[in-house]
């Protein structure tokens, strides 16, 4: 196969197409924005401060994407996290913790009791499930059969307990754990190493950030492909058949390959029509496959003040709206930057409302961990990923109950000519920009062994 269409020029399909290009293939990569990056996205302000309005992060173990950041000549610092203390408030009780992986909240010793055993038994399921085939892991109807707040209700028995497990949840998937299959919390815990990794910092999936911001990585991508990427193209329809494919845009124009990858987020590569239908299995997959609710914030300060105050930056919270910070300074460390995540229910909520009503929270919430030195920034930016027509929601799509052990055959085959490729597709840091990086490129090998 030749000449192959990527749709989407997020971070999957720009390395697929990257992969297929040095393979030898005619590649045309159709993007439905003007910009490159899917869901990561730059902003950078007057001052020439660069802010990450998605996905940022690189974590330990996320070896491919640095390796493709030093190939394209980018560099990585690392997220601020060692120098000061990391707040923690659970059931309204405030305090502090050692920034490192490993480290240890500070709760009553009966809630510390029950965490850590809440903890071990998860670590003990999550490491049994068969990354490849999910839907195998052994008691894999009973694990899909049930939500991972059923889980908790039954295996935590404190109110700390419970609180530390739903904030990772929301933190993880921008979802409540209500939302989520047992067996897809088990899987994506694996995928990612342990729920340690997926929460940390220090030697966790929150380790490096790129230099100038992650969609660098992106346009440094799409650079190098030069006119091989079309932008401002939405792709309305996808006709496949013996002869090969032809993808067709909104406005009509026309692309033709001899088969295709598709890059597009589940829910959004199940709206596209498509001549002749797709598998109902594969059709209903991407139907119950929703994507997180959240939206991004910032603050922006002259300093970051919460240094000098002994913290890092970081709080974890039970009470929002913003329930999760970080420190998102660039490297140099001015401006300050306090970053936060409206995730969930919460972010389903406060869509609903103003902006100014929603700045007015979330520097409500800055001020509740860091004091009044945050009530008066700069700049205050946000980002609805929710009401991104190209993307209706992050940081990626989760399986709710059932649909791993009725539809996970449907999970990465191709139907036909058609691929897939994404971080959703990834059984190895699913999720990630790593797993979205590792995606594309195993479905160009894939099409090159065709």
């Amino acid at each position: 196969m030749s000449d192959v269409v990527v749709v989407g020029a997020g971070l999957a399909g720009l390395a697929a197409a990257r992969r297929l290009v040095m393979l030898g293939h005619a590649v045309t990569v159709v993007e439905a924005r003007d910009r490159v990056g899917g869901r990561t996205e730059g902003l950078v302000l007057d001052d020439g401060t660069p802010l990450e309005l998605g996905g940022q992060w690189l974590g330990e173990g996320h070896t491919r994407m640095h390796q493709l950041v030093g190939e394209l000549g980018l560099s990585t610092f690392r997220t601020w996290n060692d120098e000061g203390q990391l707040l923690i408030e659970l059931q309204g009780k405030r305090s502090t913790m050692k920034p490192h992986k490993g480290a240890v909240p500070r709760l009553s010793p009966f809630a510390l009791a029950d965490l850590a055993q809440g903890l071990l038994r998860f670590a003990r399921l999550a490491a049994r499930t068969d990354l490849e085939r999910p839907w195998l892991t052994p008691g894999a109807e009973v694990l899909d059969g049930q939500t991972w707040e059923s889980w908790i209700r039954r295996n935590l028995r404190t109110k700390a307990g419970r609180a530390y497990f739903h904030v990772a949840c929301e933190a993880v998937w921008a979802a409540e754990a209500s939302d989520v299959s047992l067996l897809h919390a088990l899987f994506y815990t694996h995928s990612n190493a342990d729920l340690d990794t997926l929460v940390a910092v220090d030697r966790g999936a929150q380790q490096d950030r790129v230099t100038g911001g992650s969609v660098k990585v992106a346009e440094a991508m799409a650079a190098a492909l030069g006119d091989r990427v079309v932008l401002g193209r939405p792709v309305r329809r996808i006709e496949h058949d013996g002869d090969g494919i032809r993808v067709i845009a909104r406005d009509g124009s026309q692309y033709r390959g001899d088969a295709a990858v598709v890059t597009l987020p589940p829910t959004l590569a199940g709206r596209l029509e498509y001549d002749p239908p797709l598998p109902s299995w594969r059709d209903q997959l991407t139907q119950r496959m929703p994507a997180g609710s959240v939206i991004k914030t910032y603050a922006i300060y002259p300093e970051p003040f919460w240094r000098n105050d002994g913290l890092n930056g970081q709080a974890i919270s039970d009470t929002g709206p913003v329930k999760v910070t970080f420190d998102n300074s660039p490297p140099a460390g001015r401006p300050g930057v306090l970053m936060g995540f409206i995730e969930g229910k919460e972010a389903r909520n406060w869509a609903r409302r103003s902006e100014a009503e929603r700045r007015d929270a979330v520097i409500g919430s800055f001020v509740r961990y860091f004091g009044q030195a945050a009530a008066r920034p700069g700049w205050y930016v946000e980002r609805d990923w929710m009401a991104e027509e190209f993307t209706r929601g992050c940081y990626g799509a989760h399986f709710a109950p059932g649909v791993w052990t009725s539809y996970g055959e449907a999970w990465r085959a191709p139907a036909g000519r058609i691929h897939w490729a994404g971080a959703e597709c990834a059984p190895k840091w699913n999720g990630y920009m790593e797993g979205a990086v590792r995606s594309g490129e195993a479905a160009a090998e894939t099409i090159a062994a065709l």
